[in-house]
């Protein structure tokens, strides 16, 4: 079965060599942001003919074609995900490096009014929040009283 990335490479008109197709669909099963030295880790468990320069240069290509988005979410290494991803935004864990999606209606029309009040059309924007875990804190994805925050998905994996 094909993978979503797999599609948008073909539908970019990208030659999918078997490693591209591996790599392709090591991200597009990823649940979190990997780093390429990650992602060689597990393509390399799916094929061990993969090298790390074959990883590079493949997400290279997918991010010159827009399939992939690079993030920095801190500790000096670029991470990873696709771009067709939908709205949302991130919370990083400054101790764990653990990335926390989530969605906030709110924060939308808030950046969506300041545009407007300052004679812009809003046609993009990025938040990432870095944060430490408060002590007492509530569990990851239980939403504050009075806030539209919601999760997107848990990203347990450390940097």
């Amino acid at each position: 079965m094909e993978s979503r990335i797999e599609r948008l490479c073909v539908e970019r008109g990208l030659k999918m060599t078997g490693q591209r197709r591996v790599i392709a669909r090591v991200l597009s099963d990823a649940d979190d942001h990997p780093d390429v030295e990650e992602l060689y880790r597990r393509a390399v468990a799916l094929d061990a003919r993969i090298s790390i320069a074959t990883v590079y240069r493949t997400v290279r290509l997918l991010e010159e074609r827009g399939i992939l988005e690079r993030r920095d979410f801190g500790g000096g290494r670029a991470r990873y995900e696709p771009t067709e991803h939908g709205h949302h935004y991130h919370l990083i864990d400054v101790d764990s490096g653990r990335v926390i999606e989530f969605e906030d209606r709110s924060h939308e029309q808030v950046l969506a009014a300041i545009a407007q009040r300052l004679g812009f059309d809003l046609v993009s924007h990025r938040l990432e929040l870095f944060g430490r875990r408060i002590a007492a804190a509530k569990p990851v994805g239980a939403p504050d009283a009075g806030t539209d925050a919601a999760p997107r998905r848990r990203k347990d994996r450390p940097a």
